[in-house]
C-alpha cells in the first residue's frame, strides 16, 4: 500500500527497505525503474495522466523532496523518510560494490558520464563499470549498447519527466537488472556540480541552496507553494 499525496503513491520506506528492494529487483532482472518524484514532479503528475501512469508503474516510488514529507505529514500519513535520489543511489551501489555487481551511466554532457564512472570506480572498490553514453546522441547505438553490457543498475540522468518516460517505454528490453532515474546526478558524481553542505541537507533547505545557486530556478520553485496549497486543500477534503 502506497502512501498517496495529491494523486501520487509513494512507498513508505527506510533508506535500508528501500535498498533491499532494489536489491531484490535486481536479482529478479525484470528491468524495473524506480522513480523518486519532488513536488514539481508531483504536480506535473496532476496536469499529465500519462506521466502520472508511468511514476505509478515504477518498482519503487520514493519521495526525494522536503515538500512530499512536508505534504505527507499535512495529511496525516507521514512517511518514514525522505529518500533523496542521489543519496538512494550512493547508498544502492556501495551494498553492489560489495557483491560486484555492474552499471551504466547514461545521460548529462559528453564526458561526464566517464568521469562520473572514474569517480564512483574510485569511491566504491569492486563496483564495476558497465560501460557510459551521453545524453545527446540517438537512443539506437545506446540501448545496444546497454542490451550488450547487460548491467545490473542502469542510471538513467536525462531529467524529469523525460527520464521517466524513457525508462518506461524500455524496460524489460535492455538487459538491466533495474533502471533508476536519477536527473543531475552525473553531474554531482563527476564533481562539476556541488551539492548543498550536509547541514542544509540535513535541515531539508537542498532546495533553498540549488535557488540561491540557481536563481534562475525561481519560475520552477514558484511550484512548491502551489503544492502545498494543494496538499492543504486535499486535507480540508478529507481525502
Amino acid at each position: 500500500m502506497r502512501t498517496e499525496v495529491l494523486g501520487v503513491g509513494f512507498d513508505d520506506l527506510t533508506m535500508a527497505e528501500a535498498v533491499g528492494c532494489a536489491l531484490d529487483a535486481i536479482e529478479s532482472r525484470t528491468g524495473a525503474y524506480v522513480v523518486t518524484p519532488n513536488p514539481e514532479i508531483v504536480w506535473l503528475c496532476r496536469k499529465d495522466s500519462a506521466l502520472e501512469q508511468v511514476v505509478s508503474e515504477a518498482e519503487l516510488v520514493l519521495a526525494d523532496g522536503v515538500g512530499i514529507t512536508l505534504g505527507a505529514k499535512i495529511l496525516k500519513r507521514p512517511l518514514k523518510a525522505r529518500l533523496p535520489g542521489i543519496d538512494f543511489a550512493t547508498v544502492l551501489m556501495q551494498e553492489m560494490a560489495g557483491r560486484g555487481q555492474s552499471v551504466f551511466l547514461y545521460g548529462a554532457k559528453p564526458g561526464i558520464a566517464e568521469r562520473a564512472g572514474a569517480a564512483l570506480l574510485a569511491q566504491y572498490p569492486g563496483l564495476m563499470l558497465a560501460g557510459t553514453a551521453d545524453g545527446y546522441g540517438d537512443d539506437g547505438p545506446v540501448i545496444d549498447a546497454i542490451r550488450a553490457a547487460e548491467p545490473d543498475l542502469l542510471l538513467v540522468c536525462m531529467g524529469a519527466p523525460k527520464q521517466e518516460f524513457w525508462m518506461a517505454a524500455h524496460r524489460g528490453q535492455l538487459g538491466a537488472g533495474l533502471m533508476v532515474g536519477l536527473g543531475g546526478a552525473l553531474d554531482v558524481f563527476a564533481g562539476t556540480v556541488q551539492r548543498a553542505p550536509v547541514g542544509w541537507r540535513r535541515l531539508g533547505l537542498e532546495w533553498l541552496y540549488r535557488l540561491l545557486k540557481e536563481p534562475r530556478r525561481i519560475g520552477r520553485m514558484m511550484r512548491l507553494p502551489l503544492f502545498l496549497l494543494a496538499v492543504f486543500g486535499q486535507r480540508m477534503r478529507g481525502r
